[in-house]
């Protein structure tokens, strides 16, 4: 591997939980419905039957894009995308080409590295095709529920170059799109599909291209190879993995690899071909003459702004500054918006009792609490009521001492040889004694001072 570099660049289609499709009024919570329920004219492309946008769809998907620091263009339009599959009525898709809604992004990873955001696009979704084998015979049904449903896709710029990276961005995204709640990006169900472009560059300086000028090591390779509909961050590592391996061993034999679609095999962990890979030209892209091209004003976009909540990297960064957490427990709290309001709505109400937000944040973390279970105001009550320490009788604490250190005599020679820790297990050993909190200070005084006179004697 030390003589080539991966190239990897993410295209990644995200379902919006809209309650309709992107063009009918059809429900979009197709999920698990009866096939072809969720269907009409439009969503089925029978002739006549007009597309009329979501618009909650659109809005959603600018705000995907504000998120990621695209830039927003004033000016956009829908386009067909012309293909001939079963999953596809219309025998086109109504999709985005040189216009999407959202451009020019970046996000960046826990390294430093920025990854460049090409482009976040809106269309709609294919129907489903079901493989069965009914008496006997092998056949192919199609479900047209999930047709229709809205779709947004996010392409990157080919600045990946290793699997850790990769996944840290999609668990970013992923993150993000929940935040906005927008999506569930629930990889199971399909709400969110992952397509890598995996591609290799020589490091080898000598290197030529046509005109036998040295190709420079930020060139990219003269082929990609395309994965398709990975359903797991798992799974897109080992597709990643297994292209590596198998292109650089086609490079070593001096041959270029195909440029084409594989789909990933998930028993295998291994790709297989599926066709030669399209470009856009294949698709006879043209403007949508069903739906016009649509404007938008600064004024809108930046009202779209407002109404987007703090996301994870900035909601990260302030539980660091302004409730003093680590880096760990700012990162484990900030993973999931509910979560994270969960543990500010807690922070709130222990204000003003004493707690503060780090015992919150402990309490949360280390006794992993059921946010569902309990209301923040009782993990305040909780944390308040474990936290109180209750007076002991001290003949009673005397005796359990003494019971300790008798029962205990090679942890009490330990100390004695100099094992200072041996102190710590004895404390243990008399803190479970009391099933009420005791002060676990007085209670190693106590006892140290105990050991040390019979040093004495």
């Amino acid at each position: 591997m030390n003589n080539y570099t991966p190239v990897i660049g993410l295209e990644v289609h995200v379902e919006l939980k809209t309650k309709s499709k992107m063009f009918c009024s059809c429900s979009s919570d197709y999920f698990g419905k009866k096939p072809n329920t969720h269907t009409c004219p439009v969503c089925l492309g029978l002739p006549g039957a007009l597309p009329v946008p979501n618009k909650k769809a659109i809005q959603w998907c600018i705000m995907i894009g504000l998120s990621l620091n695209c830039n927003i263009p004033l000016l956009s339009k829908f386009d067909r995308k012309n293909y001939f599959y079963p999953d596809l009525p219309k025998g086109y898709q109504i999709s985005q080409y040189d216009m999407p809604f959202c451009i020019n992004g970046k996000i960046e990873l826990s390294n430093g590295k920025k990854i460049g955001i090409r482009r976040v696009h809106m269309e709609e979704d294919t129907g489903k095709l079901i493989h069965e084998t009914i008496e006997g015979e092998k056949v192919s049904l199609i479900d047209f529920n999930r047709s229709g449903v809205p779709l947004v896709e996010i392409v990157t710029e080919p600045d990946f170059e290793s699997t850790e990276d990769v996944k840290e961005y999609l668990q970013k995204l992923q993150q993000i799109v929940r935040y906005l709640k927008v999506s569930d990006a629930n990889m199971e169900k399909g709400d969110m599909r992952l397509e890598p472009n995996i591609s290799l560059r020589s490091n080898n300086t000598n290197t030529t291209n046509t005109n036998n000028k040295p190709i420079s090591n930020k060139e990219l390779p003269k082929y990609k190879v395309e994965v398709k509909n990975i359903n797991s961050f798992k799974f897109v590592e080992k597709a990643i993995n297994f292209e590596i391996e198998r292109q650089s061993e086609i490079l070593k034999n001096g041959q270029t690899p195909k440029q084409e679609t594989r789909g990933f095999v998930e028993k295998s962990g291994s790709t297989v071909s599926q066709r030669s890979k399209e470009e856009a030209s294949d698709y006879r892209y043209f403007p949508e003459p069903d739906i016009p091209p649509l404007r938008w004003t600064k004024n809108y976009i930046e009202g779209l702004k407002l109404e987007m909540p703090e996301l994870p990297d900035k909601k990260l960064k302030r539980f660091k500054s302004e409730y003093g957490l680590s880096e760990y427990d700012s990162i484990i709290l900030s993973r999931e918006k509910n979560l994270a309001e969960y543990f500010e709505s807690a922070v709130n109400d222990g204000k003003n009792q004493g707690v503060s937000p780090k015992q919150i944040a402990n309490h949360i973390i280390n006794k992993k609490t059921d946010i569902d279970s309990y209301l923040p105001s009782e993990l305040v009550r909780s944390i308040i009521k474990s936290s109180k320490k209750v007076d002991v009788d001290e003949k009673k604490l005397d005796e359990i001492i003494n019971k300790v250190l008798s029962e205990n005599k090679k942890a009490v020679l330990d100390y004695k040889k100099g094992k200072k820790t041996a102190i710590m297990y004895l404390l243990g050993q008399v803190m479970r004694e009391f099933s009420e909190k005791i002060d676990a200070q007085k209670v190693k005084i106590l006892i140290t001072n105990k050991v040390n006179s019979y040093e004495q004697n």
